[in-house]
Parts: C-alpha cells; sequence; structure tokens
C-alpha cells in the first residue's frame, strides 16, 4: 500500500476550513483561475489524460463521458449527484460538511468543461446540516463573483442551486436524481437517449459524483501525470474509503487504490482490527451493491479491477462493512433483502417481484422455516434480472443480485446447517401462512 500526502482531505481539522477565506488561503480556487486560462477542450483532454474514474459506483471515466455531450448544443446542465444513499457510504458527507469549497471549485471546472449554463447539487434531504454548510459556501462563492454571470471576466456564466431529496435510493441513478430535479416520481428513464443527449429539462446534461469533482482542482493544479502517478495504473488518483461495523476505528479513510481490505480492517492508520479481537466471517466492500467477501477474502485490492476476481460486481462506492464471527448470516440475508425490496422502484417486473420474494424467502429463513430448495431458488433468481441480461432499466436489481447471490453462495454451508438445525414443524407452519 502506497503512502501519500492527504489530498481530498487535506484541509480535515483546520479551523474554519469550510470558509472561502481560509479555502483561499490554502490555495482554493487557483485551479479553477489556471482553468479559465484554458479553452474548455483543453480541460476535458487533461482530465481525460489523467484517467479520473468516476467515484460514485461506476467508475465510468470522468472526460470521456464529457465527450459524450452534443457539439452542437447550446444549453448544457451539470449535475452533482450528493444523493450517497449506497449503504454504508458517507465519503461525500465527510467532503461536504468538511471542505465544501473544495466540492464548489471542482463543479466550476466542470462547468467551463462542458460548457454548462446550470449546475444542480442533489442532496439527500438527511444532509440537514451538510445543506447548511454547502448553502453558505455557496453563497460565499457568489458574493465573490465565482458564479452567477460574466465569472471572473471571463464571458462565461453559470448558476449553482442545492435540490434537496426525499431521500430514495433509486435517484442515486442519474435519470432518477434527474426526474427528481424536475419534480417528478424519481424513476429511472428507459435509455436511449442518455442524458449527454436529452438529459434535464430534455437538454444535455452531465452528471457527476461529488468524490470525482473534488478531484479537479488538483488534476488542473497539478497535471494529469501528477494523478495518474498516485496508485496503480487503471484505478490512479486519491480514493476515499468509508469502513463501518464492529472495527476499533470506524470512519473515512484517504489512501490509494492498492490499499487492500484486509488493510483497511487491521492498518493503524485506518480501522485498527476488529472490537475484542473477534475474526472477520465477510465484509461488503463496496456497498451492499456490490457484494460480499468471505474472511479468507481480505487480501482484495480496492481498484476498480480486483473486485471481479472474487466475483463482486465492482468496487463500487468503496465503502465497506465488515461482518464479525457472532453475525448470523441469516440477519444480513433478511436486512440486505429488506432493503432493495422496499427500495425498488416498481418499474420493472423481475426487480419488483424479485426483490419481494427474495425478502419473504429470507424472511423465512430467518424465521427459522427454511427450505435447503430455497437457497437455489434465490441464486436462480438472482442470475435473471439485472441489467447485464438486459431486462431491467437501471442497476438496483444487479445490485440486489450481486449482494444476495455472493451471500448465499459463499455463506452456503453456514446456510445449510442452520436449516437443518430447525425445529421440525416450522417449514409447515411458515408454508400454510404463506398459502
Amino acid at each position: 500500500m502506497s503512502r501519500f500526502e492527504p489530498i481530498l482531505l487535506r484541509n480535515l481539522g483546520v479551523p474554519n476550513a469550510t470558509d472561502l477565506t481560509v479555502y483561499r488561503s490554502r490555495g482554493g480556487y487557483q485551479a479553477f483561475e489556471k482553468t479559465l486560462r484554458m479553452t474548455p477542450d483543453e480541460v476535458v483532454q487533461e482530465v481525460r489524460a489523467a484517467d479520473l474514474r468516476g467515484r460514485g459506483g461506476a467508475g465510468f471515466p470522468a472526460g470521456v463521458k464529457w465527450g459524450f455531450l452534443p457539439k452542437d448544443r447550446t444549453i448544457t446542465y451539470l449535475c452533482v449527484n450528493a444523493d450517497e444513499s449506497e449503504p454504508p457510504t458517507f465519503s461525500n458527507r465527510v467532503l461536504i460538511e468538511t471542505d465544501p469549497h473544495q466540492l464548489l471549485e471542482g463543479i466550476l471546472i466542470a462547468g467551463f468543461a462542458t460548457r454548462a449554463t446550470a449546475a444542480y447539487i442533489y442532496m439527500r434531504n438527511e444532509f440537514a446540516e451538510q445543506f447548511h454548510i454547502l448553502q453558505h459556501a455557496l453563497d460565499q462563492a457568489y458574493a465573490a463573483g465565482l458564479f452567477g454571470h460574466h465569472i471572473q471576466g471571463s464571458g462565461w456564466s453559470m448558476e449553482c442551486y442545492i435540490h434537496r431529496g426525499a431521500g430514495a435510493y433509486i435517484c442515486g441513478e442519474e435519470t432518477g436524481l434527474i426526474e427528481s430535479i424536475e419534480g417528478k416520481r424519481g424513476w429511472p428513464r428507459i435509455k436511449p437517449p442518455f442524458p449527454a443527449v436529452a438529459g434535464l429539462f430534455g437538454k444535455p446534461t452531465v452528471v457527476n459524483n461529488v468524490e470525482t469533482l473534488c478531484c479537479l482542482p488538483h488534476i488542473m493544479q497539478r497535471g494529469a501525470s501528477w494523478f495518474t502517478g498516485i496508485g496503480p495504473k487503471g484505478s490512479s488518483g486519491p480514493k476515499l474509503f468509508c469502513i463501518s461495523g464492529p472495527v476499533n476505528r470506524p470512519g473515512c479513510y484517504e489512501a490509494t487504490m492498492d490499499i487492500t481490505v484486509r488493510d483497511l480492517i487491521y492498518h493503524r492508520d485506518f480501522g485498527q482490527g476488529m472490537q475484542n479481537e473477534k475474526f472477520v466471517k465477510g465484509v461488503y466492500p463496496g456497498g451492499l451493491s456490490m457484494g460480499v467477501l468471505t474472511g479468507e477474502e481480505l487480501d482484495m485490492r480496492m481498484d476498480f479491477d480486483d473486485p471481479q476476481r472474487y466475483g463482486l460486481l465492482g468496487l463500487g462506492t468503496a465503502a465497506a462493512v465488515v461482518i464479525d464471527e457472532d453475525t448470523d448470516v441469516r440477519q444480513v440475508l433478511l436486512n440486505v433483502a429488506r432493503f432493495f425490496a422496499k427500495e425498488s422502484c416498481g418499474q420493472c417486473t423481475q426487480c419488483r417481484e424479485g426483490t419481494g420474494w427474495m425478502y419473504k424467502i429470507a424472511q423465512r429463513i430467518a424465521d427459522g422455516a427454511g427450505r435447503l430448495q430455497d437457497l437455489d431458488i434465490l441464486s436462480e433468481v438472482t442470475q435473471s434480472m439485472g441489467m447485464m441480461p438486459g431486462l431491467s432499466i437501471c442497476g438496483l436489481s444487479d445490485g440486489a443480485a450481486y449482494a444476495i447471490r455472493t451471500l448465499v453462495e459463499k455463506f452456503r454451508r453456514e446456510f445449510e446447517q442452520h436449516i437443518r438445525n430447525q425445529k421440525p414443524g416450522n417449514v409447515e407452519r411458515a408454508l400454510n401462512v404463506v398459502n
């Protein structure tokens, strides 16, 4: 694991770091001033050269995403995804509450590069304190002429608004987010058209995550080659990692993406080991929707490529939740299945019905009335839902599939043992209730 100076969290702990004067005294907005001396295309090329991959979950290159915008567009919108509803993720919250001007500077750079006329920060409603912090920073930026008309004498204008959502997991998907900003139910849209062509209010739109945008000031200030020199190839740049559960020091930490899950749990700079020296039974390393690791798979690197070797969907939000040896896997299954069943928007039949029935099966298993064939049913259902089989509008059902399938397959022996130890007659009584 590489060691390096804090970058995204460099202002963490600095007194009054949320204030514009303090941010500027530490080099803030110098990268934006440098950006204004370039052309938008030059900025896009610099970000592409840096190979900045999205930090929101999918890991798609930001510069490539910007390149999908039509060349002849006259109006462009920038949507900032600050919904952060993937359990157990809280890195965006930390960035907003400790260094809001870093985010605003990233928004200005992205807005200039994409020739955006307005930026909408979509923030989950639970972020009450963070909203006021960010709104105060935005007011300061407006007063300093950093947003609005003819910014810094450049001839380019962009407004910025904070839009508070209602706390729906599905609005973390970019088209669900766009629908919510437009005042509609936060349902993902059928694609194509993609947001780059017809997004917010039917106009070309870019959607970027908070952490992704916070990388931009550092790329523009120090250069693409500096950014690609941090961490492993294909997973370059600083990254924030969350860790929660029964570890000695849960929190949000910054590292390079050659860090392993074991490092995140046990290293003195991060989780500092397990409470009461318990063993690790499992870890969801990238948020629930990426899938689970066993305690024997902790050497997985937290980069964009290594998770697939362990049967996971990807790195996701790089937010790890640790499960200790005393945790009943039936309760883990129940909690995971309940979450996805409650958060499915219901548009796609196999997601609506599939997550609902998986939750019912998980309830039966948790109540001591499971059947061995229920484990086969869960695995079979997860193979036939999602975008990758081409059946879903968005990726929620893929997330549900990986979260549940990896848990059932990797801990099947434990599930089977629980089922074999059930009291006689439980299954018949449970099935009579269902029927």
